[in-house]
């Protein structure tokens, strides 16, 4: 062989060693290599190489090294799809992430609004997923405020909100459970009350109590207010749950703008111990997109 084609063909061996990740599994014969960080993919996301079995899926995800799991919609699956869920977690050492814990008011004032009607059908939502979070073994649980009331001052608005999750947290805190506050940017969810961090750090100190904190998705927050690292460390005692997606476009980091090797190397040395929600979808379909994101995550891994 040609000593420039040796070099070539060397080459192109060491970049696709460095660059396409192994799939573990009880039949590879490799060890598992568990992430550094606590990056919690969902059901679907690697349902090509797992199958449709949710059981089977998250089997996948514990054999790739990942050691936490979310599931926004776990509140709505049977309860014994839960328990199997919740044994499973537990029996692999991977912790539960975030379920939707109430109905999320999308275009009608919820929260904002002070009816007495929908606080108390949103603190009965609230008492139901303690019991959901007890089966699945969860901490979190995700809050979204709901659409804003055109009729009333934002002070208004937000006091009335305010009052409404500390109600929430009384019923948590006994449980030590916490409810995590997502803002959601103006483009995907025009007309939300509750939008940028700043703002979720001002209603987390009013309401005071651990069971009340904030879900930074990192994704929302570069479209809605930019400037991550330094926002992330200013509401930083606040911060209780991260979720992840690349803008634009919403997938696997890598994709976009956001420079996650950076975001996730200061997340790390904050001492971040939490979970990081992959609340995105995948670039490229099938296997190859699955491996695609594996990669993905490997390369971002501090």
């Amino acid at each position: 062989m040609k000593r420039r084609t040796f070099i070539r063909n060397s080459s192109l061996a060491a970049f696709a060693s460095a660059t396409i990740p192994g799939i573990y599994g009880k039949d590879s014969g490799m060890p598992p290599n568990p992430f550094r960080l606590n990056f919690a993919p969902h059901l679907g996301m690697f349902q090509a190489h797992a199958g449709k079995d949710p059981m089977d899926q998250l089997r996948f995800m514990a054999e790739q090294g990942f050691r936490a799991f979310e599931d926004n919609e776990m509140k709505k699956r049977p309860v014994s799809l839960q328990e199997k869920m919740g044994q499973f977690l537990s029996d692999n050492k991977m912790q539960m992430g975030v379920f939707v814990a109430h109905t999320i008011s999308w275009s009608k004032p919820h929260l904002a609004s002070g009816n007495p009607e929908i606080k108390k059908v949103f603190l009965d939502e609230i008492s139901t997923s303690v019991e959901v979070a007890k089966r699945i073994g969860a901490t979190w649980m995700t809050v979204v405020p709901g659409h804003v009331d055109m009729k009333q001052s934002m002070a208004f608005q937000t006091s009335h909100v305010v009052e409404t999750l500390r109600a929430a947290a009384e019923i948590l805190e006994p449980h030590q459970l916490t409810m995590v506050l997502e803002p959601l940017n103006f483009r995907d969810h025009p007309g939300q009350f509750l939008s940028e961090s700043p703002q979720a750090y001002e209603i987390c100190k009013a309401v005071n109590s651990p069971a009340c904190k904030i879900l930074f998705d990192i994704y929302h927050q570069q479209i809605q207010e930019g400037n991550l690292i330094p926002n992330i460390e200013t509401c930083w005692d606040e911060i209780a749950y991260f979720q992840i997606g690349d803008n634009p476009g919403r997938k696997e980091p890598g994709t976009g703008e956001i420079n996650y090797s950076n975001v996730f190397r200061f997340i790390h040395r904050q001492g971040y111990s939490g979970i990081l929600g992959m609340e995105h979808g995948n670039s490229t379909a099938g296997k190859e997109g699955e491996l695609a994101v594996l990669n993905a995550y490997r390369s971002v891994d501090p």
